[in-house]
Parts: C-alpha cells; sequence; structure tokens
C-alpha cells in the first residue's frame, strides 16, 4: 500500500510512482521528512506517468502483462538530462577555468563549497579567471536556496552563499574542468548518471576523470568525504566549512600551479 503525505504538489510529484510502484508489484511506503536527503526513493521522470498509465489499461485485458515488466530502478531517473549536441567553446586562452561542487540537494555542502572557493578566488583577484557554480544529484530543491542554516554559519565567516538549487546535468560533463562530490555516494551516482549520458552522445573522452572527492584536496584534515549537516545541528555546519575552507585554498593552489 502507497502511503503519501498530504502535501498536494508532493502527491503530484509522486504520481509517476504510483503507476511504477503497481506495475513491479513493489510495495513502497513514501515517508515526506527523509525524501529531501535520501536516495532510496525518488520520482520517476513525468514522461514515464503516460506510458505506465497505458500499460495499467492494458494489463487489466492481460494481467500476465505486469509480470513480464521489468524492475525499473529509480537511482539514475533523479538526473535531469540534456541535449546531445555539443555546445560552441571559447578558445582555450580565454575559457576560464571551470569548477562544479556536487552534493545531494544542493542546498547545503555544494553551495557552502561554491561561495567558499569563490570568496578565496575573489580575495586572490582571480574572479575572472574561474567559471564556478554548484548542483545536486537530485532535483527536489530544485530553484530553492542554500539551508538557511547553512547560510548563517557562512556568513559568520564572511561567505555569501547566493545560489539557488539545480541538478546536474549532462552538459556540465563538457562545460565544467573539474567536478567535486561532497562524498563516496555523490560521486557514484553522478557517474552512474553520466554511464546513462555517455551512451546518448559524444563526451570529452577523459570526461569521467572530471570527478573528484572534495576531500582529496584536503590538507590539514584526515576526513575522507564532507559529512552531510541536514539532520545534525549547528556544529555539523561549522564542521562541513571548515572541511571546505581547507580542501579549496589547497585546490585553488593545485589549479593555478597546473596552469
Amino acid at each position: 500500500k502507497l502511503v503519501y503525505p498530504k502535501f498536494p504538489s508532493f502527491q503530484r510529484m509522486t504520481k509517476p510512482l504510483k503507476y511504477c510502484s503497481k506495475l513491479i508489484n513493489s510495495p513502497t511506503i513514501l515517508s515526506y521528512s527523509p525524501f529531501c536527503h535520501s536516495t532510496r526513493f525518488l520520482p520517476l521522470p513525468c514522461h514515464f506517468a503516460s506510458t505506465f498509465r497505458s500499460v495499467k489499461r492494458q494489463s487489466r485485458k492481460n494481467p500476465n502483462l505486469v509480470s513480464s515488466l521489468p524492475r525499473i530502478s529509480p537511482s539514475v531517473s533523479c538526473f535531469a538530462s540534456s541535449s546531445p549536441m555539443a555546445t560552441p567553446t571559447q578558445s582555450s586562452e580565454s575559457k576560464p577555468f571551470s569548477v562544479l561542487f556536487v552534493c545531494l540537494g544542493n542546498i547545503c555542502r555544494s553551495p557552502a563549497a561554491e561561495g567558499v572557493f569563490r570568496d578565496i578566488v575573489k580575495k586572490r583577484g582571480l574572479d575572472s579567471k574561474f567559471n564556478i557554480d554548484s548542483a545536486g544529484t537530485i532535483d527536489y530543491h530544485e530553484g530553492n536556496m542554500a539551508d538557511p542554516r547553512m547560510r548563517s554559519a557562512a556568513k559568520r565567516r564572511g561567505v555569501e552563499i547566493t545560489s539557488l538549487s539545480r541538478p546536474i546535468k549532462a552538459s556540465d560533463f563538457r562545460e565544467f574542468d573539474l567536478i567535486l562530490a561532497m562524498d563516496e555516494q555523490n560521486k557514484e551516482d553522478i557517474l552512474e548518471a553520466f554511464s546513462v549520458w555517455k551512451a546518448r552522445g559524444n563526451f570529452p573522452p577523459d570526461a569521467e576523470k572530471k570527478v573528484k572527492l572534495m576531500c582529496s584536496y584536503c590538507k590539514k584534515h584526515n576526513d575522507k568525504f564532507v559529512p552531510d549537516p541536514y539532520y545534525g545541528g549547528a556544529q555539523g555546519f561549522e564542521k562541513v566549512l571548515d572541511l571546505l575552507e581547507d580542501a579549496c585554498e589547497s585546490l585553488l593552489d593545485s589549479i593555478t600551479a597546473e596552469n
């Protein structure tokens, strides 16, 4: 039995999943509170809905149709797709070095990383040399500002976070020179999405190598990943900023040394 939270917009968003769950005969319980920061239950793209409605009608006449359908994994469906057509690029001399920071919802860690890196780049007078952005592996918070707790913690350190959440897309692998994931799961999800996009379009041969872990640039900390502070207290947001400041300083040093 499907259990939906009493939020109309959420029910509309998860409607395609309702059909999917019936077709694959897999009972699913959707919980609102963990959904926004969990990849366990993700809505399928809206274009699946019409297909499921059609199959549902046909299944009334042919009961065996449902059992013959393959199971559908929602883990890749959360990523926004884009046209595989390549876009014109600037000359190597004038093109800024592009860095994309990625976490799950793009409302805590990655927008903070974007803000911290922008601040460091600005202080060194290198604004024109960089293109900096952030994204998430899900689109649940698309268009929203970063978590107010994250913005407040960053502001106390003199860092402004002004970005709006967006999901990662295929063109990011062409437009960005470096894609930094906050943890191993983020990295795995990014590469899983890329494996789907790669089959549909042309990408640079080294596109997968662009994806690295944020903490791989840390020098003062031994942490392997940037923890998600969403469900924790204020100290969690401070920890995130400590790691990001360490990693971003080293990241900029590394980029300027190689370029």
